[in-house]
């Protein structure tokens, strides 16, 4: 057993963030754990190991998520569910879904320690994939658990180098019958702790903030096709520039997203070209457009009116379009008895917070359609995230595990 009381909480956190970014860390001094990457194996067993070092009883499900569980002593045999993800971005931070996976193994072992056996069984989840960042799907991890996702769905999925998701999951060992299935039907609620991945909390100076609800998330391509000719021999009003029509369109669509004052917002994040040289006209152009806010009426009324305008400023510049809209994720509430009892016991606990909504998906989103959930943020530095440059204080690292621990023995004590 470890001796708790020899290191305090704030170095115990030190040391197991800093040893778990040492699993796919790269030059940059970022992190690079994809879904059953050798880094990912590494990083799952090595975690499975400090689980058992800390007193928690492990088991991998056949998705590859790893559980540690404290066993309760009282009648009802549901679960409270609490981690987060410990797969990375390409060159990504070692915080975002490490820290929450941490958090919830040392308050799971913390409590055990100082209180023994809860009444409810707690168990610490390393999920192994949310964030689309190998293989073409997100979520693999609670999705898999909650039924989101089947297992017989990996074969097709192949990632940049035609590898399936089947043949990456077995090739680390999962998929091949010898651990459970993963979707469970015992689970009472759960608990995600997470940075925040913006600024909001570092610029009220706020350390932590229970949210009520997820946005949702709408992606669309847009691909227009106007007609490549000679930059310098054809009049302007004879051009079909299908770059300046995506010009037009992408600042339709950021300036009224910046005159909306209810908290949504629009990103044109990717453009290309075609041919994509300074002296032709471009025929081609494809953008993307990111929308997300918390209501589905206002998502579904703002994005109704972007694609309306792009449909007349197309036709009036004698362009070709074509819409794809291939994510569509719709806003998700988290559990209102919970997100208020975290309210009370941050008040209680006398520390700065605030109520909060998540401007990024989280697996919480994918429980929170499944059984009552919670989900917590800790400050991120300047709001960065996805970055090497990532960073989150270790005072406002410790608050995070001490309110979960305090959630999780109003819950399960």
């Amino acid at each position: 057993m470890i001796d708790q009381t020899s290191m305090t909480l704030k170095n115990e956190l030190h040391d197991l963030i800093e040893w778990l970014s040492m699993f796919g860390k790269t030059k940059n001094g970022g992190v690079t754990r994809l879904l059953y990457d050798a880094a990912w194996q590494k990083a799952q067993y090595g975690l499975k190991q400090k689980m058992e070092d800390m007193d928690l009883e492990t088991r991998f499900d056949d998705a590859g998520n790893l559980f540690g569980r404290v066993s309760g002593r009282g009648e009802d045999k549901k679960v409270i569910l609490t981690g987060s993800h410990v797969d990375t971005v390409v060159d990504g931070g070692k915080y975002d879904g490490a820290y929450g996976v941490l958090a919830s193994t040392m308050a799971a072992s913390r409590l055990f320690h100082l209180y023994g056996p809860p009444k409810q069984t707690i168990e610490a989840v390393s999920l192994c994939e949310e964030e689309g960042s190998r293989f073409p799907l997100s979520f693999w991890g609670s999705g898999t658990i909650t039924g989101k996702y089947k297992m017989e769905s990996a074969a097709g999925l192949l990632d940049r180098s035609g590898i399936s998701l089947a043949e990456a999951m077995q090739s680390a060992g999962f998929g091949k019958g010898n651990y459970p299935q993963p979707v469970r039907q015992d689970i009472a609620c759960f608990l995600e702790t997470h940075i925040e991945q913006g600024r909001t909390l570092e610029l009220e100076q706020k350390t932590w903030a229970p949210v009520s609800a997820i946005v949702g998330q709408r992606r669309y391509t847009i691909s227009l096709t106007g007609e490549s000719n000679h930059a310098g021999t054809t009049p302007m009003n004879r051009r079909h520039d299908a770059v300046f029509a995506a010009s037009l369109m992408i600042a339709h669509a950021i300036q009224e997203a910046s005159h909306q004052s209810n908290g949504l917002v629009a990103t044109a994040g990717r453009v290309e070209a075609d041919p994509n040289v300074p002296n032709v006209i471009s025929g081609k152009c494809r953008f993307s457009l990111d929308v997300r806010h918390h209501e589905l009426k206002v998502m579904d009324h703002f994005c109704e009116q972007a694609l309306a305008f792009f449909k007349e400023t197309a036709d009036n510049l004698g362009i070709r379009i074509h819409v794809s809209k291939w994510m569509d994720a719709a806003p998700v509430k988290l559990d209102p008895r919970l997100t208020q009892m975290n309210l009370k016991i941050a008040d209680h606990a006398g520390i700065p917070f605030r109520k909060m909504i998540s401007g990024a998906g989280h697996d919480s989103q994918i429980f929170g359609t499944y059984c009552p959930t919670a989900l917590m943020f800790v400050p991120s530095h300047l709001g960065i995230s996805h970055s090497p440059s990532e960073y989150t204080r270790l005072a406002d690292l410790e608050v995070g595990v001490r309110m979960l621990m305090k959630v999780l023995y109003q819950l399960a004590y």
